[in-house]
């Protein structure tokens, strides 16, 4: 399993606007094969921040998420709303009974 994290900083007169499109990309990237989770988190203190967690089954998945329409969609309307570059890192998960990818 590879988990993304990416950290998002929104427009403040945009936040609601991203709140739909990436809504709508986290509903149909569950749809996805290769996507076990997504989940958006918004920050209580800073609604301009969002954290992105998505956990994908299979190496390939993330490749094969980044081909959709839905995310391409997300990708080109979240662009313009962004204050800064959106920054992810890649984690893997421990688990005593993991021996890899699952």
């Amino acid at each position: 399993m590879l988990i993304v994290q990416v950290s998002i900083r929104v427009k403040p007169e945009r936040v609601e606007d991203f709140k739909t499109a990436t809504l709508d990309n986290a509903r149909n990237s569950l749809r996805e094969a290769g996507i076990m989770r997504f989940d958006v988190l918004q920050q209580q203190d800073d609604p301009t921040r969002f954290i992105l967690i998505e956990a994908f089954r299979t190496p390939e998945a993330p490749a094969a998420h980044k081909d959709t329409a839905h995310y391409q969609r997300w990708r080109d309307r979240a662009e313009e709303m962004l204050a800064e570059p959106r920054k992810s890192v890649k984690f893997v998960n421990v688990h005593p009974d993991d021996s890899g990818w699952r």
